[in-house]
């Protein structure tokens, strides 16, 4: 799928494209399944963040709400245009939400409060100058790993301190649709040549925008559950239309 193809956008100039014919549908959209796949993650991240502001939960879970939104809004760009420019909408985002994540994780233990976020601030910034000058392939496949990685051991540890069970199965979920998006990805990459012969493109790039949209939520929640413990906000999960898990949570009168 790497032939240059002009359009309304000009010709192909990012770096990757994933397997899917462009502009099979629209002169504005190269890769429409890839672009309208965002759609979930955005409505699922709105519906965090207005849970997040209706209960009064730290700012920080806000942030990160709209952390996801805007990176699902970068990936819509990237793949509807399939520019440069547009490209680093997508990358930078990533870096930056899952910087935002290591704070949410690691601050609650951190001794000295002030220089995480001032490290985390700067560190980002520096990557966005920097990737805004320097075209990174498997370079940023590694350092976002890397980052990822980074959150791994202090997820497992709130994991093994919660006790509430439908906490761990919020983390099971996210482990679920983790490992699935990330086999839908992996296959769209590596077996790109004989998907394209077969009679139905299962979109596996689509798939793992969906997948990873629920990923966020259900991290962004158990996050929440997590932290309103800390506080001695008394969470529980309740269900919105009965399927979709979110926290309430009961503050005490003096907060």
């Amino acid at each position: 799928m790497a032939e240059t193809i002009s359009s309304f956008w000009g010709p192909v100039t990012s770096t990757i494209e994933c397997c899917e014919k462009n502009y099979a549908y629209s002169s504005y959209i190269a890769e429409f399944y890839n672009t309208i796949s965002n759609i979930p993650t955005i409505l699922l991240a709105f519906i965090g963040l207005i849970n997040a502001f209706r209960q009064r939960f730290e700012k920080r879970f806000s942030v990160l709400h709209v952390s996801n939104m805007t990176l699902a809004f970068g990936s819509m760009l990237y793949h509807a245009t399939l520019q440069h420019v547009q490209q680093q909408s997508d990358e930078t985002p990533m870096v930056w939400e899952i910087l935002l994540y290591m704070y949410i994780l690691y601050s609650p233990d951190w001794h000295y409060r002030s220089t995480m976020p001032i490290f985390l601030f700067f560190y980002g910034a520096a990557f966005a100058v920097v990737h805004s000058f320097v075209r990174f392939d498997i370079g940023f496949k590694v350092h976002y790993v890397i980052l990822c990685l980074l959150c791994i051991p202090r997820m497992y540890k709130y994991y093994i301190y919660t006790a509430d069970v439908c906490a761990k199965w919020i983390a099971k979920l996210y482990v679920a649709t983790l490992l699935l998006g990330s086999l839908f990805w992996l296959c769209d990459r590596v077996f790109c040549k004989e998907i394209s012969q077969w009679p139905v493109n299962p979109q596996g790039h689509a798939l793992w925008h969906v997948f990873m949209g629920l990923n966020s939520y259900f991290a962004n929640t158990f996050l929440m559950f997590c932290r309103a413990q800390q506080r001695g906000w008394s969470p529980k999960f309740v269900r919105l239309f009965g399927v979709l898990p979110y926290v309430k949570i009961e503050k005490p009168k003096s907060q």
